[in-house]
Parts: C-alpha cells; structure tokens; sequence
C-alpha cells in the first residue's frame, strides 16, 4: 500500500547564471569529454579523488601501527564520513546557495591544509581523529556542490551517463592511488603519502579555479541551518525518495564495512585488496552506465545491490588474499546500483532541489559508510574481521530485501508534486 505524498512547500526561484548553455545531448562519453567545463571538473575530481584514496590508506596503515586497533584503523580510514550527518543537518543548503567554483576550491585546500597536518609527526591520536572530524563536516557541503554543478553543466538527461565517467575515473584513479600508496607506504612511510596527498587536494584546488567559470549560486538566498533542515524535510517527506535515498545510503556502507577491514585482515596486502574492489567498481560502472540501455537498467537496481553484499557473506571462511581479492571484485561490480538509484532519485526531484539532493544523497552515503566502518570494526574486535565481514554482508541483504518492493516501483513524474513558485 502507497502513503500519499504531502504537497511539498514552495520552493526557491532557481538564479539563471552561466554563459554556459547544457549539453543537451551529451550521450556518448566523446561528447561529454567536449561539454566545456565537464574535463576540469573531472580532472579535479581524479586529484580529489587520488588524495583520498592515498591518504586514507597511509593514515589507516598509521593508526593501526600504533594502536593494533581494527575499529580504531577502520574509523582513520572512513571515520570523517560519520561526520557528514552533523555537516549535512547543517550546511547542506550552501549546495545551491553558493559559487560551485568558489566552493569547490575552498574544500580542496581546507583537505590541503587538514592533510598537512595529519602528517606532521607527533600528532597524537586523539588529535587526528579531531581532525577527521573537521574533514568530513567540510567534505558533508562537496559532494552537493559537486553533482549539482555537474547536473547544471549536463542537464538531467546527461547527468547518469557523466555520472557514470567520473565513476569510472574515480575507479581507475583508486586503482591507481591504493597501488601507488601501498607502494609508498611499504617502502618510504605513511607520513610521506600523507604529505604527497596534501599536494593532491592542492592540484585539485589549482585545477577548479583553473578551468571552471565563474558561475552564480543556483538558488537564491543565503545558506543557513534553517534553509537546510526546510529543504532536507521537503526531500524526506516523499516516501519514493525516502526509499532511493536509503537504498543509497545503508546497503552501500554495510559492504564498505567490509572494505574497511581490510587493513586488519590482511595487513601485508591491504592496497591490493582495495586496488581489486576499486577495479570490480569500474567495471560495475562501464557496464551500467556505458552498456546497459535504460530498460534493463533500471530492472537491475536490485540484483545489483543483492551482488554487492553476496561475495562478502563468505568471509568467515578466511579465504587467501588472491581469492579474497576475485570476491571483492565481483561485489563491487554492485556499487553500479548507485547509478541506477541516482537516476532515479533525479527523476524524483525538482530541479531547483537536485544539488541539495544529490549532496544529501551524497553525505548520507559518506556517513552510513563511515557507521559501516564503526559496526565492522566493533564486530571485529569481539570477533575477527573475516567473521565482521560476513556478518555486515549478510545486513546488507537484509536491508535490499526488505528495501526492494519499493525500487521496483516506476517513478512518479517530478511535475507531478511541484507546485507553482510563489
């Protein structure tokens, strides 16, 4: 049985800006490549996205050599994404509300100078746990900003298949950065990729204000604490989005759970264990985004999600580092499940909206990953990580199937709820 939506309330006059018109018909990835402003955006996403990726695992190698700690190098490594349930219950309105380019290069050098320090020798551990915390209420405001100018540059027609290319940048640019810092790690230190990850967000920063034009906030208004809880209210009162949003949110943090066990259950091989999970994810995406036409596509959200969880739940029988690594391939083939969902999510929702949800979208995700990364690590330190791991695959599960009549529900047409703007 279907609740009826609540009308939602009037919403904000989106401000008209950019001398960049939308590309209309960005459908193969060779026109999106020509899309003026989306290879910046890219490219600086690919900086962003490699710093992270280092850093994370050079701090995770870090706090757990000091403290023999799962929960503790589970929580280095995904803990600022705990943080983004605080930043996005308080900043989320700046998505619309604030130049994307100002913005996006702010965010890169506060990671900049917050990574820096994280490097610096002597820091207790105390200390770079506040720190993290910093990072992700930062990092709660980026990924709205983000996928709402990267909507505003495509149009919604556009946005699943650019979605799909900064994936797989994202993908290949993991691969790269988790061998590239299990190399570093192994033979200079984690301080050095640290530092090597601060000047990453320095590109990033560099990159943005380079090649993105200076665009007015989409929304009118200033950001503030009210605007956000008004917006992120009107976004949940939908029971359709409500549901998208949760399939987005819990089954992917459960299984990034797992991921986040990989430095205490094999510590040797950890970089070749993401590297493998990084490359399942690419090939998730290609096949999703580049291969599948919408029809299937849209059937797929489920299955996919069901392939995300599945490999994990046989964890506990201890599987050596090369078959642990073909599983951690094949499921994160699942993570395509996103693509399908986002497209869904963006049919749901009014334009003047789509960067606070897609930043919602983007902070919940960030944040159920890091609870994920809490709960493994907490299982793990009663149990083992391999017994954690199957036991967070197995909630994943449960959570698709109790979520999944509702995905498989056609979208009702976003016109259909919007109300005149007064």
């Amino acid at each position: 049985m279907h609740e009826t939506e609540p009308a939602p309330e009037p919403v904000t006059t989106p401000v008209t800006t950019s001398a960049t018109t939308p590309a209309e018909n960005a459908t193969t990835y060779r026109s999106l490549l020509r899309t003026p402003e989306f290879t910046p955006l890219l490219l600086s996403s690919a900086a962003h996205t490699a710093a992270q990726t280092m850093g994370g695992l050079a701090l995770a190698t870090l706090v757990y050599r000091a403290t023999e700690s799962p929960l503790l190098s589970a929580v280095s490594m995904f803990g600022p994404s705990l943080a983004q349930v605080l930043g996005a219950s308080l900043f989320l309105s700046g998505a619309d509300r604030l130049p994307p380019r100002a913005a996006l290069t702010g965010l890169s050098l506060a990671f900049a100078a917050t990574t820096a320090l994280l490097a610096a020798p002597g820091l207790p551990i105390w200390s770079v746990f506040a720190v993290l915390l910093a990072q992700g209420l930062i990092a709660s405001l980026g990924g709205g900003v983000r996928w709402g100018l990267l909507n505003e540059i495509l149009a919604k027609d556009g946005y699943l298949r650019g979605r799909s290319l900064f994936n797989m940048m994202g993908g290949t640019t993991q691969i790269a950065g988790f061998a590239m810092g299990g190399a570093l790690v192994a033979t200079l230190s984690p301080r050095i990729c640290l530092a090597l990850s601060a000047l990453l967000y320095a590109t990033a920063a560099a990159g943005v204000r380079l090649g993105l034009t200076a665009r007015a906030p989409r929304a009118a208004g200033r950001p503030s604490v009210a605007e956000t809880w008004r917006a992120n209210a009107l976004l949940w009162s939908s029971r359709p989005r409500r549901t998208v949003l949760l399939a987005l949110w819990v089954p992917n943090g459960l299984v990034v759970g797992c991921e986040s066990l990989f430095v205490s259950y094999a510590p040797e091989s950890a970089g070749t264990l993401f590297a493998c999970a990084a490359l399942g994810m690419l090939a998730g995406d290609v096949t999703v985004g580049r291969l599948l036409p919408p029809g299937p596509r849209t059937r797929l959200g489920v299955p996919l999600l069901v392939l995300l969880a599945t490999p994990y739940a046989f964890f506990a029988l201890g599987p050596s580092v090369p078959l642990a690594g073909a599983a951690a391939a094949l499921a994160s083939v699942g993570f395509g499940a996103s693509l399908v969902q986002q497209e869904r999510l963006m049919a749901l929702t009014p334009d003047e909206l789509s960067g606070h949800a897609l930043g919602l979208h983007s902070a919940g995700m960030l944040a159920f990953q890091g609870v994920g990364a809490a709960l493994a690590g907490s299982v793990a330190q009663l149990t083992t990580p391999a017994r954690a791991m199957t036991v967070m695959a197995v909630s994943s599960l449960a959570v698709t199937a109790v979520l999944a009549r509702g995905l498989r529900t056609a979208p009702v047409p976003v016109g259909i709820e919007r109300r005149p703007v007064s």
